[in-house]
């Protein structure tokens, strides 16, 4: 299966920088809870890379301008950021939506929803 990950921020070094400082200062009014749970301030967290590294899904990552760019259409649904989708039959499926992504706070957390509905598709 194939899952895709949005963050709710856009690509750049100095947006990048941007969301380092914020998850410093002001982590509460941080916007993109996927990338609070994989990343930290400066480096990915340990137990997300190697579930990555050991997962038998193929996982992609987009920002939020990445993805509206490469899926660009009139039929695609208007999505709330971040979110994980799967492909299915190559069509996009909501495999997390935002507002369950925004009540988990760790990486063991997301891992386990991931296990939770993987079944499902």
């Amino acid at each position: 299966m194939k899952i895709i990950f949005v963050y709710n921020a856009d690509s750049g070094k100095m947006n990048a920088m941007i969301d380092s400082v914020h998850k410093m200062v002001s982590p509460s009014t941080y916007d993109c809870s996927l990338c609070a749970i994989t990343f930290g301030i400066v480096s990915e967290d340990e137990l997300w890379k190697s579930f990555r590294a050991s997962t038998k899904h193929e996982l992609i990552f987009y920002h939020r301008d990445e993805f509206e760019k490469q899926f660009r259409s009139k039929w695609l649904p208007k999505y709330d950021f971040p979110v994980v989708l799967a492909e299915v039959d190559n069509s996009l499926e909501v495999f997390i939506p935002s507002e369950v992504l925004n009540e988990l706070s760790t990486s063991e957390e997301l891992i386990e929803e991931i296990a939770k509905r993987e079944v499902h598709f």
